[in-house]
C-alpha cells in the first residue's frame, strides 16, 4: 500500500563517491578476498556476434554473500565507545550473519533482529558467528521496531543493511573490482532489494566508465525498491514468502540514500516470477556447479528470461550461496517453495 511521499532526499554530497569505495576496499582488504569474476561458458555464446558473460562470485566470501563487504566498513569505522556496547541490525539473513562476523573480528558484540519468515539455515549460521538472534513478527518493519528499541534503552549501535553511507561504499567494492578487473564491461546485472548493493555497484562502475548499464534485478512478489521507483517515491509493500527471500523486506519512507541513487543510476529494473528464479538456481547448480540462493541468482534469471537487452559484455553479480538443503531439493525436483509460483 503506498503512503505520501516522503520529501527528503539527500544531495549528491550526501552519497558516498568513488573515493569513498576506494576507501572502502582498502580498510576491508585484510578481512576478505577479492570476489572472482569467472567466465560462463554455459551463458556465453560464441562467434562474431557472440556474448561474453561473466560471474562475480560473492559466494566465495567468508559468510557466503557479499553483505560482508558493508558491514565490516561500517564496524571498522565505529569508535572504541560504541564498539563497548556493541551493535544491532534488523536483517533477512545474509546482512545479519555479515554483522556478526564483522563484530567477532573487532571483538564486540552483536545483536540480529529477524522477522518469522527468515530460514532455519540462515539463523544457525548467525549463532554460530556468536550473534545474539532475536525473532520477532512477520516482516522486516517488525524487526526494525526491535532495533529501535535496543538502540535507545541498551545503547546498541545500528549497522543498516542497506540505507547507510559506509554500508553502500562497502558494497560498492563489488563494481570497482569488476570494471578494474574487466575494463570493457558493458552492462553490470545486480540483485536488488533495499538497494545497497546495486547503489554502491552503479556509483563504482559509472564513476569508472560512465556508458557501463546498471541492470538491477528482483522477484516480481514484494519488490519494493521497484515498486517505489514505478510510484517516484518510497512505500510499503506487502512482504510474502519467495525463493528469493533476501530480497524481501522494504526500503523505509524515510529512505535516505539508496532510492535516490537506484533512481539516479540504474538503468533498468527486471522483476522474475518464481518459475524463472527456480530456472535461474537450477541453471547455476546443474550447468555452472555452483550452489546459490534464488536472491543470488536473479542476475541469471533475467539473462535466461531474455530480458537483459542490447549487452556483449555482461558482468552477472551472484551475491549469495545460504540456501537450505530442502530449497535445493525443491528446485530441482520442480517442487517450488516457498509459496506458489507466480
Amino acid at each position: 500500500m503506498s503512503k505520501e511521499p516522503v520529501e527528503r532526499f539527500p544531495t549528491d554530497g550526501a552519497l558516498p563517491d568513488l573515493d569513498d569505495i576506494r576507501s572502502a576496499a582498502a580498510r576491508i582488504a585484510k578481512f576478505i578476498g577479492r570476489g572472482a569474476l569467472v567466465k560462463s561458458h554455459a551463458l556465453s555464446r560464441g562467434g562474431a556476434g557472440g556474448a561474453d558473460i561473466r560471474l562475480k562470485l560473492e559466494t566465495l566470501q567468508p559468510t557466503g554473500a557479499f553483505k560482508v563487504r558493508g558491514a565490516l566498513n561500517a564496524v571498522l569505522q565505529l569508535s572504541r565507545t560504541e564498539l563497548d556496547a556493541g551493535v544491532v541490525c534488523a536483517s533477512t539473513g545474509n546482512h545479519g550473519r555479515a554483522v556478526a562476523y564483522a563484530a567477532a573480528e573487532v571483538g564486540t558484540r552483536a545483536v540480529v533482529c529477524l522477522s518469522r519468515l527468515v530460514p532455519q539455515n540462515k539463523i544457525d549460521a548467525i549463532t554460530g558467528l556468536g550473534g545474539e538472534v532475536r525473532i520477532v513478527g512477520r516482516g522486516q518493519d517488525d524487526a526494525q521496531r526491535e532495533v529501535l528499541r535496543l538502540t535507545r534503552e541498551e545503547g546498541l549501535t545500528e549497522i543498516p543493511p542497506f540505507d547507510h553511507r559506509d554500508v553502500i561504499a562497502g558494497q560498492g567494492t563489488v563494481g570497482l573490482e569488476i570494471v578494474e578487473d574487466w575494463p570493457d564491461v558493458d552492462t553490470v546485472v545486480v540483485p536488488l532489494s533495499g538497494g545497497g548493493l546495486v547503489s554502491g555497484v552503479a556509483i563504482a562502475a559509472k564513476a569508472l566508465k560512465p556508458k557501463v548499464r546498471v541492470v538491477a534485478v528482483c522477484m516480481a512478489r514484494g519488490a519494493a525498491m521497484a515498486a517505489s521507483l514505478k510510484a517516484g517515491h518510497p512505500v510499503d509493500v506487502d512482504e510474502v514468502p519467495t525463493l528469493a527471500d533476501s530480497l524481501g523486506g522494504g526500503i523505509g519512507l524515510e529512505n535516505r540514500y539508496t532510492f535516490t541513487a537506484a533512481r539516479r543510476w540504474v538503468d533498468d529494473v527486471v522483476l522474475l516470477s518464481e518459475h524463472e528464479i527456480a530456472a535461474a538456481m537450477a541453471h547455476l547448480m546443474l550447468a555452472e556447479g555452483l550452489v546459490v540462493e534464488g536472491a543470488g541468482a536473479v542476475p541469471v534469471g533475467a539473462l535466461l528470461a531474455g530480458r537483459v537487452k542490447d549487452a556483449r559484455r555482461v558482468a552477472l553479480v551472484i551475491s549469495g550461496r545460504n540456501v537450505d538443503s530442502e530449497t535445493v531439493r525443491a528446485v530441482l525436483s520442480g517442487a517450488l517453495e516457498p509459496g506458489e509460483a507466480s
